[in-house]
């Protein structure tokens, strides 16, 4: 029987993960269970970073980003003997079982945990990347969608007043869902993403056409993981040579996609998956994953999510090509 829940964050933070930890500590309370946080994700297991929380530890957080239990990436959790340690504190602590928040380095993580040692564990999906199997949505994305396309907003003002060319890259590893979305909601006339390999020339002849067609300015959106060149700047070299006409300028997102305040999408679906992985361990279910599909929450086990890849709407390549003309 549970007694006593740890919740962590691990991996990359993301807009939403406290909103998560302080579903998943008001669940417990509302359902009798005690609840600790665990520090600095599975380093903080290692290293007993453990403390007592209550519905009050999680007072005006939900509008917060970056996590409160802070994150860290833990190699030692990877050996044996590292997550034997954890283990031993896990014990000390009379921790019946985990919630963990992050992504598919962070289920890995609890798969191969939960197989030595028999612990329950639920984990919910926060990543900015949408790269996850077994849902439609993670915590975080919404969010960093709504950043990135304020930025281009921005940049297209700058863009249209010198007549210039700005390729901006966007972060999403190796999926192309961020630069997909939010290159099509900020109008970009071309979007590199890696599931749809376009080529240097390609987008050459694309952008001459546009050329042709009265634009004087236009904007890229590339996927951080898109293979047409070896990173932005090469791209960006590439058509400065071939366009001397334009003036071209790259312009990296980076972290900025990380952090700032979650949108609402984010906040509630945040609230509703620490709810049900609360509600899930105390039913008996372990070694899954919360997901949402059509806005109804789901489990998927969590080998499934790991080694499950994460489709992009091919639609939305077609309504991007026939948007750009």
């Amino acid at each position: 029987m549970i007694k006593k829940i740890g919740v962590l964050t691990s991996g990359g933070d993301a807009p939403g993960m406290n909103a998560a930890v302080r579903s998943v500590v008001r669940s417990c309370v509302y359902n009798n269970i005690e609840i600790v946080g665990i520090l600095f994700g599975y380093q903080g297991l290692i290293d007993n970073k453990i403390k007592p929380m209550d519905a009050r530890s999680v007072n005006n957080i939900i509008n917060k980003g970056g996590t409160i239990l802070k994150t860290a990436r833990c190699e030692e959790f990877r050996s044996e003997n590292g997550r034997k340690k954890a283990y031993n504190n896990i014990m000390e602590h009379k921790i019946d079982a985990l919630v963990v928040v992050g992504g598919d380095g962070t289920f890995t993580g609890a798969m191969i945990f939960q197989k030595e040692f028999s612990l329950p564990i639920i984990g919910i999906p926060g990543t900015i990347d949408n790269d996850i199997y077994g849902t439609q949505y993670t915590i975080g994305y919404d969010t960093a969608l709504n950043t990135v396309i304020n930025a281009i907003d921005k940049i297209r003002d700058t863009a249209i007043s010198h007549n210039r060319l700005f390729f901006v890259e966007v972060m999403g590893r190796d999926a192309g869902h961020i630069a997909l979305n939010a290159g099509i909601g900020a109008g970009a006339e071309e979007i590199l993403v890696p599931e749809a390999n376009m080529g240097l020339k390609r987008l050459l002849d694309s952008l001459k056409r546009s050329e042709k067609s009265g634009k004087s300015s236009s904007i890229v959106v590339v996927a951080e993981g898109d293979k047409t060149g070896k990173n932005v700047f090469e791209i960006a070299s590439y058509i400065e040579k071939n366009m001397p006409e334009y003036e071209v300028r790259v312009s990296v997102m980076g972290h900025m996609q990380r952090g700032g305040s979650p949108s609402c999408f984010d906040r509630v679906l945040a609230s509703r998956m620490g709810v049900y992985a609360v509600e899930k361990l105390l039913s008996g279910e372990s070694n899954s994953m919360i997901g949402i599909i059509n806005n109804e929450m789901t489990l998927c086990p969590l080998e499934k999510a790991i080694k499950g890849k994460s489709e992009i709407n091919k639609n939305l390549i077609r309504v991007s090509d026939i948007l750009s003309i």
